[in-house]
């Protein structure tokens, strides 16, 4: 006599077959990049445009599961963003596997500003505070040196800010952390750019070029669009570089060569003639 499951069989086999390839795998946990530092990452008002901190175009590096925080404050030494409690504020939000990129240094080092100057002892220890608080909520900390002002002398990117990045690479080293020498990498790319054309990376600006400064800018500090694109990719490249776990497999795709991107502003459709 037949067995009436024999046929049972061969068909539920094909049906575990189906299902193993038409169930799609689960989509990669988002993380979030926070961000914190100074002027030099911080997003900008349009009252100050063209004035551009390399953290605004830093999301358009990764694909969609990493969500970029800028926490980054004009005019913020470790010392201040710890007593303004903005450090505090990212510890309340902070996952495991997030990641927390730090770069400080430019006021840190002004002892013409007590209100944020940070000794360099200080300085190391506020970078240990913020390395040791990252990984205690299973997060990753990765130290950026300062990015370097712009300063020629005979023709020779000059450093700017040998003490601070010292004591950010002594941190890194001593505590296993990532280092990003952004200091060293920045005074490579103005050095290539030139002492008349390092000028284009700068909130350089004639009287009358821009609506937002009627008298001009000669500011060798914080950067153009340009400059914050290009200290970007540094960025990016050393997160590749580095093969920094859960972020570097993450950049965002290339559009195909024969791809067009779409029309932001297409034209209003005009009526066919009849």
């Amino acid at each position: 006599m037949p067995n009436p499951y024999q046929k049972l069989v061969p068909l539920s086999l094909l049906l575990l077959l189906l299902a193993a390839f038409t169930t799609a795998p689960a989509p990669p946990k988002k993380i979030k990049l926070y961000l914190i530092g100074d002027s030099t990452i911080a997003q900008k008002v349009k009252q100050t445009f063209p004035e551009t901190g390399w953290g605004m175009p830093l999301p358009t590096y990764f694909d969609s599961t990493v969500v970029v925080d800028n926490r980054a404050m004009n005019g913020r030494s470790t010392r201040t963003f710890l007593a303004e409690n903005r450090w505090q504020a990212v510890m309340q939000t902070l996952q495991p596997d997030d990641y927390v990129f730090i770069q400080f240094g430019h006021n840190d080092e002004s002892e013409a500003h007590p209100d944020r100057y940070t000794s360099p002892a200080n300085y190391r220890n506020n970078l240990i505070r913020f390395v040791q608080e990252t990984r205690s909520k299973k997060a990753y900390p990765v130290l950026i040196t300062p990015v370097t002002r712009r300063k020629f002398k005979n023709g020779q990117q000059q450093e700017t800010h040998v003490a601070y990045s010292a004591a950010t690479a002594e941190v890194a080293k001593t505590h296993k952390v990532p280092l990003i020498d952004l200091d060293k990498l920045s005074r490579e790319l103005l050095q290539q750019f030139g002492e008349e054309n390092s000028k284009l990376l700068f909130l350089q600006l004639a009287p009358g070029e821009h609506p937002n400064y009627p008298y001009g800018r000669d500011d060798n500090t914080h950067f153009s669009e340009l400059g914050a694109r290009k200290m970007a990719q540094l960025v990016i490249g050393q997160v590749q570089a580095q093969k920094l776990p859960l972020l570097a497999e993450r950049m965002a795709k290339p559009l195909p060569k024969n791809a067009v991107p779409p029309a932001t502003n297409k034209p209003d459709a005009q009526p066919t003639t009849p």
